[in-house]
């Protein structure tokens, strides 16, 4: 798969897009906002809930297509996981993230509180949500992950 060079920005708009209307579409108001370490508050008015989401998208294809998405850094003086949490203080949130991974073939959204994400993937110098199909499998077992999959079919789309 050959991709632009801005092919890193759409995606993550992409994904951050998709978020918002998955939420839309489940009764949450939302809005896609540019802080650091936050990109949507949704809040679920019937439950009285402010999510404060981090997104991350990935485009993954031929030898990378197991490899898992860095959410989470603590290296060289970085400290994203730090920056959700306040984000979230500032804002009422609960912290959440939030994971769009696509391939040739399909394409799977995540949501999922820190807690649940803490429990598969906390607490390394890079935290990582893993996409090989041994994790994929487990996800979509546990209750407390939200997931959309997505089939892609592309026909007569190749230039």
């Amino acid at each position: 798969m050959k991709k632009s060079s801005r092919h890193s920005k759409i995606i993550g708009e992409f994904g951050e897009h998709l978020v918002c209307d998955a939420l839309s579409k489940s009764n949450f108001e939302v809005v896609k906002v540019d802080h650091t370490g936050l990109d949507i508050i949704a809040y679920d008015k019937e439950n009285q809930k402010r999510l404060g989401i981090t997104v991350k998208s990935r485009t993954r294809d031929g030898a990378t297509v197991n490899e898992s998405i860095n959410v989470f850094s603590h290296q060289n003086g970085k400290d994203d996981r730090k920056k959700l949490l306040e984000a979230c203080e500032y804002f009422g949130c609960e912290p959440w993230v939030a994971i769009y991974s696509e391939n040739e073939n399909e394409a799977d959204l995540y949501l999922v509180s820190l807690e649940t994400f803490n429990k598969y993937h906390g607490g390394k110098a890079v935290e990582q949500w893993k996409v090989s199909t041994k994790m994929r499998k487990q996800y979509i077992k546990d209750p407390e992950v939200k997931h959309l999959n997505f089939k892609l079919n592309s026909s007569r789309w190749q230039f």
